[in-house]
């Protein structure tokens, strides 16, 4: 466990070489992938997110694509097409940029709803249907998807099964004084990404996902777990809950996040720390919170403090 959490420290290490000041969101991010999971970061332009989702991919080895969502974009141009060649007779398939190991989604909710689904299947079954011919993506698979926060003109609100199926929700805001200093001198000759290198192979990432599965997780923090999800099903500003799959993403979640920080089990600090990145949107507020600037994060907090930190099975209560 020690050489597996050293691992990970040279991988969040050498991310940091190109994102400044986001040491969290990278961890996050990490832990994401740990649990095969996909995350959705949402923020104003020109953050940092893209280069920390390339920082990431550099850092893996992995194959990295980046598909760029525009209110004309295709299905196929995201899933891929097959296209006839007159030479053989016979159709060929061109496989889309979805077909990576890690993808950037940018700007996902800049597209219409019609290409939004396309990426349905793919973040939750790992493959792609088309013309009737089920494909398999790789593994491991990872998608970042970044969005603009929907106040900006033209984007399109993205439906809640396809939030549903974003294991994080992450915002990176904007550098301190002196992290955008830094970030000015590093790319003063040329930018840090040109030389980022593999730390991690992706063959060590797949080990890694197998290892998170064994992380023990007590019959106390399972019965948090669901008492958190229970009481956004009957909180007085929530119009509808976090489904079963929240409180599966949840635990998977605090599993590879107790991974990434060397340890075998999960503690309870872990399920509250994790909890706004993981249910904040998978929640549907009233509507008139919009009037009073009420977030699912808060909403969330408000959640964690009716509840009482776990100590044995069932203690987590009113």
């Amino acid at each position: 466990m020690n050489e597996n959490r050293s691992a990970l420290q040279t991988v969040i290490e050498n991310i940091e070489r190109v994102v400044v000041g986001k040491r969290e969101e990278i961890e996050l991010s990490l832990t994401a992938l740990l649990a095969k999971g996909h995350v959705l970061l949402e923020d104003v332009p020109g953050v940092g997110k893209t280069m920390m989702v390339r920082a990431i991919a550099r850092s893996i080895g992995a194959e990295f694509n980046r598909i760029q969502f525009t209110p004309d974009l295709l299905p196929s141009d995201v899933t891929g097409v097959s296209i006839y060649n007159q030479k053989t007779l016979a159709f060929e398939f061109r496989e889309g940029p979805i077909m990576g190991n890690v993808v950037l989604a940018d700007e996902i909710n800049r597209t219409s709803p019609k290409t939004q689904a396309a990426l349905l299947e793919a973040l939750e079954e790992k493959s792609v249907t088309i013309d009737g011919t089920t494909r398999p993506l790789q593994d491991p698979f990872f998608v970042m998807a970044t969005q603009n926060p929907i106040e900006y003109g033209g984007t399109y609100p993205l439906p809640e099964a396809q939030l549903d199926r974003f294991l994080l929700k992450l915002k990176m805001g904007y550098p301190s004084y002196e992290e955008e200093l830094e970030v000015l001198n590093r790319v003063a000759e040329k930018h840090p990404i040109e030389d980022l290198t593999e730390v991690l192979s992706l063959e060590e990432v797949l080990a890694m996902h197998k290892e998170v599965t064994q992380v023990y997780v007590d019959a106390s923090i399972k019965h948090y777990i669901i008492a958190i999800i229970n009481e956004t099903r009957t909180h007085r500003d929530i119009h509808l809950g976090v489904s079963p799959r929240g409180s599966i993403a949840l635990m998977k979640t605090a599993q590879a996040y107790a991974f990434l920080q060397g340890r075998e089990y999960v503690i309870p600090d872990d399920v509250k720390y994790l909890s706004p990145f993981v249910l904040s949107h998978r929640l549907i507020l009233r509507p008139d919170l919009q009037m009073v600037e009420k977030s699912g994060e808060d909403v969330i907090g408000e959640v964690l403090n009716t509840l009482r930190v776990p100590l044995s099975k069932k203690e987590a209560v009113r």
